[in-house]
């Protein structure tokens, strides 16, 4: 070997740290993806007035995007695991971007309910495809974190969505919040293809040392792979939240015949309730219930999104650093927190500073343990099934997506106030809390 051969091999090969561009197009794409699905909300009260409908066929209109949102995203997990993600993740930020178009267009009711079906098939492919890309671009120890990045883009949207989307609506008609909302997913879509790979094997601009530093843990066998950090600190809570030593799901029938993916799934339905039944109300709530103008709402109404990007951030790192990995410690305090704020929305007073606080602590304490919900899965199942419990447990969740906006139109209308909507988020919470209780945390 000469000297210059001998020095080279001394070199410490760079660590090109690519993983975290690849994060942030992650979190501008699903912050893309939420503003597209949220800003209904925001113009709802318009589209009453408009079409002279009542809440419930209100609700109908926002239900129906998780509808079709659930239908794509297990065709998209198995077309995820077997292509890759490059491709599918492209085509689903065109296609929703296409259809937020269209939702400028419609000239009924009907029509409306058809578009808000076509934006969620659309849309149903791009989490899987992004959850998945943390999968294989991020270790272990990094997942959480990762994902609280990724769930923080859905609050991060939101924050912004409704006094755009208001002011846009008061100044040039609502139709226009769908036409310009449109636009921002085309350059993303573009970035995507150019710039993201499914894994970082593929990718040109990752080095060595950052491959070896992503698939370290995963070098180790399949079956004795280690995904929480064990230490005396955690005994008493690890027998609290049963910790357990299971092999990773490695077929597809496990993944569908599996308590825990199933477990994990159903406590997301019920905490997806509350979010989005929260996320398509609120702005009607502050109108209606506290007297706002549509200004002033579309300020407030960011509130719950501004706590629920901390929460989720916060709730990330917590979940990896302070908990050893550990995914239902998080998940239990969003619920049990979660049922109690919404007994203190029940008698919140109606002055603005009181109102602002309520809900964004109801944002945060929702979005603490919410990266966990998706996190969970990554440990359950191996990193070949992962695409598909990924979209399992997404498109049941978010069924709750589907449900909840209409269950709660139909309360308003039943009732003539939002207790009733309040009590029904606390009821959805408490038995999301007994299914997490059921759940085993893998070691």
């Amino acid at each position: 070997m000469s000297r210059i051969e001998q020095a080279a091999a001394y070199i410490p090969i760079k660590k090109s740290n690519y993983r975290f561009v690849v994060l942030s197009l992650i979190f501008i794409v699903y912050a893309i993806n939420y503003a597209d699905r949220t800003n209904i909300g925001a113009v709802l009260p318009f589209i009453i007035d408009e079409f002279h409908i009542n809440n419930f066929e209100a609700g109908a209109i926002a239900s129906m995007f998780f509808l079709g949102y659930s239908l794509s995203q297990i065709p998209a997990g198995f077309f995820i695991a077997k292509k890759g993600i490059r491709g599918l993740v492209a085509l689903s930020v065109l296609g929703f971007s296409a259809f937020t178009w269209l939702m400028g267009t419609a000239g009924s009711v009907l029509g409306l309910k058809c578009i808000r079906l076509g934006l969620g098939l659309t849309e149903g492919p791009c989490p899987v495809g992004l959850t998945s890309t943390i999968n294989n671009w991020f270790p272990a120890k990094e997942k959480a974190t990762a994902t609280g990045v990724f769930i923080a883009a859905t609050m991060f949207a939101p924050i912004i969505v409704p006094p755009l989307a208001v002011w846009i609506a008061v100044t040039w008609g609502w139709r226009w919040v769908f036409f310009s909302f449109a636009i921002p997913g085309l350059i993303a879509a573009a970035l995507w293809y150019l710039l993201v790979r499914t894994r970082p094997s593929e990718s040109r601009f990752v080095s060595e040392a950052e491959q070896e530093f992503i698939n370290a843990d995963k070098a180790k066998s399949s079956t004795s792979r280690q995904n929480i950090v064990l230490a005396p600190r955690f005994a008493l809570l690890d027998k609290l939240i049963r910790v357990r030593a299971l092999a990773p799901v490695a077929t597809v029938k496990g993944l569908f015949t599996s308590r825990n993916i199933l477990g994990d799934c159903l406590a997301y339905f019920m905490m997806v309730s509350v979010l989005y039944g929260l996320l398509t109300w609120i702005p009607l709530y502050l109108v209606k219930e506290k007297g706002f103008t549509f200004i002033s709402m579309g300020l407030v109404a960011s509130m719950p999104c501004i706590g629920g990007f901390a929460g989720a951030i916060t709730g990330g790192f917590i979940s990896d650093k302070l908990l050893g990995r550990r995914r239902k410690p998080t998940m239990i305090f969003t619920a049990v927190t979660t049922v109690v704020m919404m007994l203190i929305m029940l008698n919140i007073p109606g002055d603005t500073f009181a109102v602002c606080t309520g809900l964004f602590f109801v944002g945060f304490c929702l979005n603490i343990g919410w990266p966990a919900f998706t996190a969970y899965g990554m440990a359950v199942a191996d990193s070949k099934t992962y695409p598909i419990a990924a979209s399992i447990i997404n498109s049941g969740g978010n069924l709750g997506g589907f449900v909840s906006p209409m269950v709660a139109g139909f309360l308003l209308d039943y009732t003539g106030g939002f207790n009733a909507v309040f009590i029904y988020f606390g009821i959805c919470a408490a038995i999301g809390l007994l299914i997490i209780f059921t759940l085993d945390e893998p070691k």
